[in-house]
């Protein structure tokens, strides 16, 4: 029997990438405060958001396997979400050019039939290449740094932003698809088609 399928996030991002991968889902946009202890290290951070984000959804459809994520951007051991404003949204940038700095992305799957919970993250590792405060304002200007950890995507056209990556770069985008898979598959459905 085919399980109901449920991602608890905002993100057009994630949705898009498992839209990608032909699954057939819902979305619910989870309403939670994301609340966490700044002593947790970025890894537990990310988990437990999403594990947050899945829960709300498993509240919200009783039969369905829910999928959550989470998503930080790390930078001298401080954490930076997303800008509230297009000048943090610059100040942030100028903070990541011409140096390096960590993405770590969370998962959870909740079943929320049983209440089982599987949870996992990933880190990669971001170089950003050496740019000046205008280019920076120009990126800003395009609005897609405004909804997003760290304030850049590197899907996007903040890729002209990037020099290289170590690590997954789905968990930089936000969703580590291998991570991902790989807790699906501990409840018997996994992203890759059936042959």
């Amino acid at each position: 029997m085919k399980r109901e399928l449920v991602l608890a996030s905002g993100s057009p991002r994630r949705e898009a990438l498992l839209r990608g991968l032909g699954l057939q889902f819902d979305v619910l946009r989870p309403q939670v405060d994301e609340v966490y202890d700044a002593q947790w290290p970025p890894g537990k951070i990310v988990r437990e958001l999403a594990r947050m984000k899945a829960r709300w959804g498993a509240a919200r459809r009783p039969r369905a396997l829910v999928i959550g994520a989470d998503t930080l951007v790390v930078v001298d051991r401080r954490i930076l979400g997303k800008p509230s404003s297009p000048d943090e949204a610059v100040h942030m940038l100028m903070e990541l050019q011409g140096r390096a700095h960590t993405v770590y992305s969370g998962v959870a799957v909740i079943d929320a039939v049983t209440g089982r919970e599987e949870t996992g993250f990933r880190a990669t590792e971001v170089r950003m290449r050496p740019f000046s405060q205008d280019r920076a304002k120009a990126y800003v200007k395009t609005g897609e740094p405004m909804d997003k950890a760290g304030a850049y995507a590197i899907q996007g056209v903040g890729a002209l932003l990037i020099d290289s990556i170590s690590g997954d770069f789905w968990t930089v985008v936000g969703l580590p698809l291998g991570l991902l898979d790989g807790l699906l598959q501990t409840f018997d459905v996994g992203l890759f088609p059936d042959f």
